[in-house]
C-alpha cells in the first residue's frame, strides 16, 4: 500500500511542489501563493470614544496593529492590555465616598 500524499516532494528529488500549485489551486489562486502572503491592511473596526482620556488613547493604539503584520500584533495587544489593566487599578486605588454604617452594630 503507497500512503504517499500525491503532490508532495520526494525527499532528495530536488523538487519542491511548487509545480504542482497550478494543478491545486487553479491560475489565479497560484499566482497568488507564488507572491507569497498578502501587505497588512486595516481591519475597518471602528472604536468608539470612552470620554476617559487614557482609555481613548490605549484603543486608538490598537489602530497601530492596522499596519503590522499578524506577528505583530501581539506587541501592541499586550500594551493595550496593561494599559487597561493599569487604567483599572487606579479606578480601585481612588478613595470613594466612606462605607455606610451598618444597621448591624447598633445594640440596644
Amino acid at each position: 500500500m503507497n500512503h504517499e500524499v500525491e503532490d508532495a516532494p520526494r525527499p532528495g528529488s530536488g523538487v519542491s511542489g511548487a509545480h504542482t500549485d497550478h494543478a491545486r489551486y487553479g491560475d489565479d489562486d497560484a499566482a497568488a501563493v507564488a507572491a507569497g502572503p498578502a501587505a497588512p491592511t486595516p481591519l475597518g473596526v471602528e472604536r468608539t470614544p470612552t470620554g476617559h482620556e487614557g482609555v481613548d488613547a490605549l484603543l486608538e493604539r490598537l489602530g497601530d496593529a492596522d499596519h503590522l503584520p499578524a506577528d505583530g500584533h501581539i506587541e501592541v495587544y499586550e500594551d493595550v492590555h496593561r494599559g487597561l489593566r493599569e487604567a483599572l487599578t487606579a479606578l480601585d486605588a481612588r478613595p470613594g465616598p466612606p462605607a455606610p454604617p451598618s444597621s448591624y452594630d447598633n445594640r440596644s
